[in-house]
Protein backbone atom coordinates (compact mmCIF):
# COMPACT_ATOMS: atom_id res chain seq x y z
CA UNK A 1 0.00 0.00 0.00
CA UNK A 2 1.32 3.47 -0.49
CA UNK A 3 1.98 5.74 1.80
CA UNK A 4 -0.27 8.42 0.72
CA UNK A 5 -3.24 5.91 -0.20
CA UNK A 6 -6.17 5.82 1.37
CA UNK A 7 -6.85 1.90 2.55
CA UNK A 8 -8.97 -0.33 0.68
CA UNK A 9 -10.63 -3.24 1.97
CA UNK A 10 -10.79 -7.02 1.73
CA UNK A 11 -13.42 -9.45 0.64
CA UNK A 12 -13.83 -12.80 2.25
CA UNK A 13 -16.12 -15.34 0.35
CA UNK A 14 -17.06 -18.52 1.90
CA UNK A 15 -18.08 -20.72 -1.34
CA UNK A 16 -20.97 -22.93 -0.86
CA UNK A 17 -22.93 -25.26 -3.22
CA UNK A 18 -26.12 -23.80 -2.85
CA UNK A 19 -24.99 -20.09 -1.30
CA UNK A 20 -22.00 -18.04 -0.82
CA UNK A 21 -21.20 -16.06 1.59
CA UNK A 22 -19.29 -12.47 1.49
CA UNK A 23 -17.90 -10.78 3.85
CA UNK A 24 -15.73 -7.02 4.13
CA UNK A 25 -12.95 -5.54 6.28
CA UNK A 26 -13.02 -2.18 7.63
CA UNK A 27 -10.85 0.28 5.45
CA UNK A 28 -8.36 -0.27 7.55
CA UNK A 29 -8.32 -4.29 6.99
CA UNK A 30 -8.77 -4.56 10.98
CA UNK A 31 -12.25 -5.81 12.04
CA UNK A 32 -14.17 -8.43 9.03
CA UNK A 33 -18.28 -7.59 9.28
CA UNK A 34 -20.57 -10.08 7.22
CA UNK A 35 -22.19 -8.26 4.32
CA UNK A 36 -24.68 -10.67 2.14
CA UNK A 37 -25.32 -13.85 1.12
CA UNK A 38 -25.54 -14.56 -2.93
CA UNK A 39 -27.22 -17.79 -4.50
CA UNK A 40 -24.84 -19.69 -6.06
CA UNK A 41 -26.26 -19.28 -9.53
CA UNK A 42 -25.19 -17.42 -13.17
CA UNK A 43 -25.06 -13.97 -11.83
CA UNK A 44 -22.97 -14.81 -8.98
CA UNK A 45 -19.30 -13.40 -10.69
CA UNK A 46 -20.95 -10.96 -11.61
CA UNK A 47 -22.33 -9.61 -8.16
CA UNK A 48 -19.68 -10.71 -6.76
CA UNK A 49 -17.05 -7.62 -9.63
CA UNK A 50 -20.14 -5.27 -8.54
CA UNK A 51 -19.35 -5.63 -5.12
CA UNK A 52 -15.03 -5.37 -5.06
CA UNK A 53 -15.83 -2.01 -7.60
CA UNK A 54 -18.71 -0.21 -5.33
CA UNK A 55 -16.90 -1.68 -1.97
CA UNK A 56 -13.07 -0.46 -2.97
CA UNK A 57 -11.77 -3.57 -2.72
CA UNK A 58 -8.24 -4.09 -2.92
CA UNK A 59 -7.97 -8.51 -2.16
CA UNK A 60 -10.44 -11.54 -2.11
CA UNK A 61 -9.78 -13.94 -0.24
CA UNK A 62 -11.71 -17.28 -0.82
CA UNK A 63 -11.90 -19.85 2.11
CA UNK A 64 -10.23 -23.28 1.05
CA UNK A 65 -12.42 -26.25 2.89
CA UNK A 66 -9.17 -28.23 4.03
CA UNK A 67 -10.13 -32.04 5.26
CA UNK A 68 -8.85 -32.66 9.08
CA UNK A 69 -5.70 -33.87 7.22
CA UNK A 70 -4.74 -30.50 5.53
CA UNK A 71 -5.97 -32.13 1.85
CA UNK A 72 -7.88 -30.46 -0.54
CA UNK A 73 -11.25 -33.02 -1.33
CA UNK A 74 -13.52 -33.23 -4.02
CA UNK A 75 -15.25 -29.32 -2.26
CA UNK A 76 -11.71 -28.13 -2.61
CA UNK A 77 -11.80 -28.50 -6.37
CA UNK A 78 -14.63 -26.88 -6.87
CA UNK A 79 -13.62 -23.76 -4.88
CA UNK A 80 -10.20 -24.05 -6.98
CA UNK A 81 -12.59 -23.81 -10.13
CA UNK A 82 -14.70 -21.30 -8.84
CA UNK A 83 -10.97 -18.92 -8.09
CA UNK A 84 -10.02 -19.52 -11.57
CA UNK A 85 -13.06 -18.06 -12.61
CA UNK A 86 -12.97 -14.64 -10.15
CA UNK A 87 -9.04 -14.69 -11.25
CA UNK A 88 -10.20 -14.30 -14.69
CA UNK A 89 -13.19 -11.85 -14.06
CA UNK A 90 -11.78 -9.44 -11.14
CA UNK A 91 -9.45 -6.68 -11.10
CA UNK A 92 -7.80 -7.63 -7.88
CA UNK A 93 -5.56 -9.93 -6.59
CA UNK A 94 -7.45 -13.49 -5.21
CA UNK A 95 -6.20 -15.85 -2.47
CA UNK A 96 -7.03 -18.74 -0.28
CA UNK A 97 -7.01 -19.06 2.92
CA UNK A 98 -8.11 -21.95 5.41
CA UNK A 99 -12.12 -22.29 6.23
CA UNK A 100 -11.99 -25.28 8.13
CA UNK A 101 -14.54 -24.99 10.99
CA UNK A 102 -15.96 -21.26 9.97
CA UNK A 103 -19.38 -22.84 9.29
CA UNK A 104 -19.53 -24.59 12.62
CA UNK A 105 -18.19 -21.69 14.30
CA UNK A 106 -20.63 -19.78 12.87
CA UNK A 107 -23.33 -22.13 13.51
CA UNK A 108 -21.90 -22.34 17.08
CA UNK A 109 -22.13 -18.08 17.51
CA UNK A 110 -25.68 -17.97 16.42
CA UNK A 111 -26.42 -20.40 19.31
CA UNK A 112 -24.36 -18.35 21.57
CA UNK A 113 -26.07 -15.23 20.34
CA UNK A 114 -30.06 -17.12 21.37
CA UNK A 115 -30.97 -17.34 17.82
CA UNK A 116 -33.97 -19.48 17.57
CA UNK A 117 -33.57 -22.96 15.61
CA UNK A 118 -36.28 -21.76 13.14
CA UNK A 119 -34.80 -18.43 12.59
CA UNK A 120 -31.00 -20.51 11.97
CA UNK A 121 -33.40 -22.73 10.07
CA UNK A 122 -35.44 -20.28 7.99
CA UNK A 123 -32.16 -17.72 7.23
CA UNK A 124 -29.27 -20.17 6.48
CA UNK A 125 -27.67 -17.22 4.29
CA UNK A 126 -27.06 -15.95 7.63
CA UNK A 127 -24.56 -18.46 8.58
CA UNK A 128 -23.12 -18.51 5.32
CA UNK A 129 -22.27 -14.91 5.77
CA UNK A 130 -20.92 -15.22 9.31
CA UNK A 131 -18.48 -17.70 8.13
CA UNK A 132 -17.27 -16.04 5.32
CA UNK A 133 -16.82 -13.03 8.08
CA UNK A 134 -14.55 -15.48 10.54
CA UNK A 135 -12.75 -16.71 7.84
CA UNK A 136 -12.10 -13.63 6.60
CA UNK A 137 -11.03 -12.37 10.39
CA UNK A 138 -8.83 -15.38 10.83
CA UNK A 139 -6.43 -13.62 7.62
CA UNK A 140 -6.64 -10.06 8.83
CA UNK A 141 -5.49 -11.23 12.53
CA UNK A 142 -2.95 -13.25 10.69
CA UNK A 143 -1.75 -10.35 8.39
CA UNK A 144 -1.44 -8.49 12.05
CA UNK A 145 0.94 -10.86 13.72
CA UNK A 146 3.00 -11.31 10.86
CA UNK A 147 3.48 -7.33 10.43
CA UNK A 148 3.86 -6.92 14.23
CA UNK A 149 6.99 -9.17 13.59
Amino acid sequence: MEENSIPKRIMGIDFGTRRVGIALSDPLQIIAQSLETIANAAPLISRIRELVEREEVELVVVGMPFNLKGEKGQKGEEVERFILQLRSQLPVEVVTWDERFTSTLAHSTMLQMGTRKKERQRDKGRIDAMAAAIMLQGYLDSRKKSLSC
